[in-house]
Order: structure tokens, then C-alpha cells, then sequence
């Protein structure tokens, strides 16, 4: 089968890309430039799928041509600008890549190709936080926040407006938490974050550590969203599904940045007393519909998570094959779960 990706060389979509490719899929993407040091480089992603081309979602000519050209089955959007920080640095950029490029996607496969299925990703973020300290679930309302949440909660209702007036595609929006894997390069991400401060010897700050969030292994949550496509295609129907761990994987960024120390021997954290950004003090997924729905669920504990990324980002260091490294992982997580 063929996938085209948007957004193919940012952190989940060079993990999405390998795991489909070690599942024999033909993969082409769609994405700006890397960031250096990635997962996209140390694993040598562009050489690995069958396609690597170069382009912004707001270019919308090349987007058709791309997806023209590819012709694929499978149309995952996954470009963003996806930091909370930058959207409060550059608001209208934030809006533009994220509402309007969403719309452009659409709007290219809508005029280019007929794919069997449509994914949109969007995130836990897009809800109307209300400071009840519950999951959310699909059922409940979206809302505004700061720029990024606000922006993706457009683009998804976008999506939605989409798959039940415009195409004819199965459209599936797919929303997630906080990920953690090897590769993560950005910046304002807890676990990229203690890895630079590892490597320059800084000690590690912490803006938030009571925060909670919904934190989950990469590949946990990509095997999510394949297992959602596998749905749609099979049954042609449209979907809204969260990917997040069980209740008893929400866990304080404290107590995760601790638990990444000890695994990396890494030492301690420290608060960080400068001014920062707001940010909701709790926010979790309900992901019962997907567990029901696809027989979905978790395979590694948080644990396992963390050591798995640590791990990673270990082998980098070393100067490890990565996409063999990478390969690996996929591989025994695959063997875990028991899932083809």
C-alpha cells in the first residue's frame, strides 16, 4: 500500500515512515527540511522510503504535484508547527501552517488523487479545558487556548467539516499526547530537553513539574493510528479517536524528568524561576473508544518508554547505526505486541 506523509521528517513522521516501511508499505513524504541531529538524519529516513520530497504545506501548487505524482492510497497529515512556546513567539505563522495548511491538504487531494483514507492529526490539545482534572473524551467540546491549541482544535473541526460535506474519503482524526522516543530534537519537549542539558553538563530545568499529561512511547501511538487506518479502510467509514495511556500512566512531568534521571544516570532536576507560558495543570485522554473500537492498547509501560528512548538517544551518542538501531526498536515492539 502507498502512504503519503505530510510533515515526513519532523519526529513522528520519521517514525511513522520507518514503521510502515518495515511493514513493507511504500512510503513518500512531503515536509520542509529536518531539523539537524533528528531522528530524520541519524536514521537516514530520505533513504530509506521511496519518496523524499522537499515543500511547504502553504506552497499549495507543489503539494498537488506532489500528491499527484505519488498517487497514494493513504494520505497522513502530519505537518504542523507544533510547539506551544513558538506559537506564542509567532501566533500568525502558527495559524497559517496549521489552519490554513490543513486546509490546503484537503484542498490538493481533493483536486489531485482519490486516496482510500484520510488521516488528520491534530492533539490531546485541541479540548476545551475546563480544569475538571478528567480525561477528555471524543465527546467532549473543543475550545481556545494559547495559539498552538487553538489553531490545531481549527484544524480539526476543519477536518471534520470536511469528511462530512466534502470528500468522499474516510477521513480519521487522530488525537494524542505527549510522546516520548528516540530523535526528539525539539525544543520545550521535557525529555529533548534534560538530553541537551545532559550533554552540556547544565542541570535540568523544570517550568512546570506538577503538570500532568498523558505521556506514551511513540511507536504506542503510531501503532494507534495504523490500526485506525486498517479500520477505516476496511470499513470506509470516518472516525475521531484519542491515542493516550491508561489512567494509571498520567504521571507529573517531575515525576517523568526523575525517572529519565535514574535511567540515564543522569543526576537531578531543578525548578526553573524564570517567567514562562501558561499551561493547563492537568490534561489527559480518555482512549476507551479506540481500546473498544480496535482492540487497541499500550505495549510498553512508562518505564519501558523511557528506557527505550534513553536508549536511543544512547546509541546516538555512541555513533550507533541509527537506522538499524531504530529498526530494531521497531522490531521489538513489534514482537511485544504480538501484532503483524
Amino acid at each position: 500500500m502507498k502512504f503519503f506523509i505530510t510533515g515526513h521528517t519532523g519526529f513522528k513522521g520519521s517514525w511513522f515512515a520507518l514503521m510502515l516501511q518495515s511493514q513493507g508499505h511504500e512510503v513518500m513524504g512531503y515536509s520542509l527540511d529536518p531539523l539537524k541531529d533528528g531522528i530524520f538524519v541519524s536514521a537516514d529516513v530520505g533513504g530509506r522510503i521511496s519518496r523524499d520530497t522537499r515543500g511547504d504545506i502553504r506552497d499549495v501548487s507543489s503539494l498537488e504535484n506532489a500528491l499527484r505524482s505519488a498517487n497514494p492510497d493513504v494520505v497522513v497529515h502530519m505537518a504542523a508547527q507544533p510547539l506551544v512556546r513558538a506559537s506564542y513567539e509567532n501566533p500568525a505563522e502558527t495559524f497559517e501552517i496549521n489552519v490554513t495548511g490543513t486546509l490546503n491538504v484537503l484542498k490538493a487531494i481533493r483536486k489531485s488523487v482519490k486516496p482510500k483514507a484520510i488521516a488528520v492529526i491534530t492533539t490531546d490539545k485541541v479540548y476545551r479545558n475546563l480544569g475538571e482534572g478528567r480525561p477528555y473524551s471524543e465527546l467532549d467540546a473543543l475550545g481556545s487556548g494559547d495559539p498552538y491549541s487553538t489553531s490545531k482544535a481549527m484544524a480539526d473541526l476543519l477536518a471534520q467539516t470536511w469528511a462530512k460535506n466534502v470528500t468522499n474519503s474516510p477521513v480519521g482524526i487522530f488525537r494524542a499526547g505527549n510522546v516520548i522516543g528516540g530523535g526528539d530534537v525539539s525544543e520545550n519537549r521535557l525529555i529533548p530537553d534534560i538530553v541537551r542539558s545532559q550533554k552540556i553538563g547544565n542541570s535540568v530545568k523544570l517550568r512546570n513539574p506538577s503538570s500532568i499529561r498523558p505521556w506514551q512511547h511513540v511507536l504506542d501511538c503510531l501503532y494507534g493510528y495504523k490500526a485506525a487506518i486498517e479500520w477505516m479502510l476496511a470499513k470506509g467509514e470516518s472516525t475521531i479517536l484519542n491515542f493516550g495511556p491508561p489512567n494509571d500512566v498520567y504521571r507529573t512531568v517531575g515525576e517523568v524528568a526523575t525517572k529519565y534521571l535514574e535511567i540515564s544516570k543522569g543526576g537531578d532536576w531543578i525548578l526553573d524561576q524564570s517567567s514562562g507560558f501558561p499551561e493547563a495543570n492537568f490534561l489527559a485522554l480518555d482512549s476507551s473508544k479506540a481500546r473498544q473500537l480496535l482492540g487497541w492498547s499500550d505495549i510498553f509501560s512508562l518505564e519501558e518508554t523511557l528506557t527505550a528512548t534513553h536508549d536511543w538517544y544512547s546509541a546516538q551518542s555512541q555513533s550507533a547505526e541509527m537506522f538499524e538501531f531504530t529498526k530494531q526498536q521497531i522490531e521489538n515492539h513489534r514482537m511485544q505486541g504480538n501484532f503483524s
